[in-house]
């Protein structure tokens, strides 16, 4: 791969220059676009670990996602200088301060296609068309193609991020937000269809998908675009299947350092994790000078969030230079694991993480709420593509009332879904639920089970 191409400001859908004079660069416009885009905009009432928290302090896909854009453009910035020093030849395109903003921008938009509940979301939805009566009867009879089940029941919010980027904010357009292919490509942190995921495979760039059928050509644009090069094992050759964008693993070391991190002390603020536990698991980055700057801190909470700075100004550090290490490998195909795994002390990295798992994830409050999730979005999924199969099959005249009146609750109603193929009736429905906030998702549950009226 070449860094003139993988850092082209071309953008998906929009072949000519702008007209008018911006005194920003392209990649600071994708920033901007994606700040004022609705989806982002949601992600203020969306999971990240406690779902529905009371308290403002812990952290939701918001707050999370500010949080890995400044990290990632502190990547981005620093890996522009080991670019250059690794690829004379890149002097000229790998500036600091576009790279770094290529990274921000992805880390920005990296959870914008989750769906309500998180990670439980992506599950619940998964769930009900792979196990769900409804759902199963409603695959054995779609005649959809094996990609298409593939994208519905292994559903993946990377993939509903790019629609999302790609088509639904713009629908009208194509290329929806007409986006630079640098950082549509950096963004897709799994670079291929959902029928060549393998989830426990060695190349983590395979471990989930990055796009669904749906914009199967949109992806190949911008592959093309940027000059990413196409995985050539046979058993992929008839896939959609790229190795990643390089600064791709910046996003995602900026995405694994602040869930490791951060997902902890909201445990400590939420008082699941003991200030003892969360100062062990910063040992390994702490020194005589550290700990004296702490004990000048007023309480312990600040001095939990003065470690967590320093640890994770550390580990920025080490993923710089693991990054230059790994980038010749990185531009031909051959490096493809995560950039944490390699850095120094990366067990102790680990440990925020086990921790996290067995006394945050697991903690009743989180549990209770991601049980709740999986109830809300089956039946949403149960009542609105029930509604849009009636439609489809009955038409305006014939589908009963609840029908109708579940569509006038769809935004953007239509009255003739039997123009649409299943998988895109289905990608109606699921773009819907997958948009809401949690507290929409449960609230709109509620009012029409009739659960609770408005």
């Amino acid at each position: 791969m070449q860094w003139e191409r993988l850092l082209t400001p071309q953008r998906l859908g929009k072949r000519a220059a702008p007209e008018e004079q911006d005194p920003r660069s392209e990649f600071t416009r994708d920033n901007d676009r994606i700040v004022f885009s609705s989806a982002f905009r949601r992600m203020q009432d969306k999971t990240q670990v406690f779902p529905l928290a009371k308290s403002d302090y812990v952290r939701t896909r918001l707050t999370h996602s500010l949080e890995v854009a400044s990290v990632g453009r502190s990547l981005g910035m620093r890996a522009a200088e080991r670019i250059r020093r690794v690829c004379p030849e890149a002097a000229a395109v790998a500036r600091p301060d576009e790279i770094g903003m290529i990274v921000a921008s992805a880390c920005l938009a990296h959870d914008i296609g989750n769906p309500p509940f998180g990670h439980a979301g992506e599950s619940a939805i998964q769930e009900w068309f792979s196990r769900a009566p409804e759902g199963r009867e409603f695959l054995s009879c779609s005649g959809m193609s094996a990609a298409e089940r593939a994208d519905l029941q292994a559903f993946e919010g990377n993939a509903q991020g790019f629609r999302i980027l790609a088509r639904l904010q713009y629908p009208q357009q194509r290329g929806g937000m007409h986006l630079t292919a640098a950082m549509l490509a950096t963004f897709a942190k799994y670079p291929g269809a959902s029928t060549a995921a393998d989830p426990d495979g060695a190349a983590i760039g395979r471990h989930k998908f990055s796009y669904m059928q749906s914009e199967a050509d949109l992806f190949e644009e911008v592959a093309a675009m940027t000059g990413l090069l196409r995985r050539a094992q046979p058993d992929l050759a008839a896939s959609g299947v790229w190795h990643r964008h390089p600064l791709a693993f910046l996003v995602e070391a900026a995405d694994d350092i602040c869930y490791h991190v951060m997902d902890i002390e909201d445990g400590y603020k939420a008082g699941v994790v003991s200030y003892e536990q969360l100062l062990s698991l910063h040992e390994p980055w702490r020194d005589a000078h550290i700990d004296g700057r702490a004990q000048e801190m007023g309480t312990d909470a600040q001095k939990a969030e003065f470690y967590r700075a320093k640890t994770i100004g550390k580990l920025i550090d080490d993923v710089v230079d693991q990054f230059e290490a790994s980038l010749p490998g990185m531009l031909d195909g051959s490096f493809d694991r995560e950039l944490v795994i390699g850095i120094p002390r990366a067990e102790a990295f680990r440990r925020f993480k086990d921790v996290a798992r067995e006394r945050v994830y697991r903690h009743q409050a989180v549990l209770e709420i991601e049980a709740c999730g999986f109830e809300v979005i089956s039946g949403l999924l149960s009542a609105f593509l029930g509604a849009v199969e009636d439609n489809a099959a009955r038409g305006e005249k014939g589908q009963s009332v609840r029908t109708r009146t579940l569509l006038h609750l769809m935004p953007g109603t239509r009255s003739d879904f039997a123009a649409l193929r299943p998988y895109e009736r289905a990608l109606c429905v699921t773009d819907f639920i997958s948009g809401m906030t949690d507290t929409y998702a449960v609230e709109f549950y509620q009012r029409i089970r009739g659960i609770t009226l408005p």
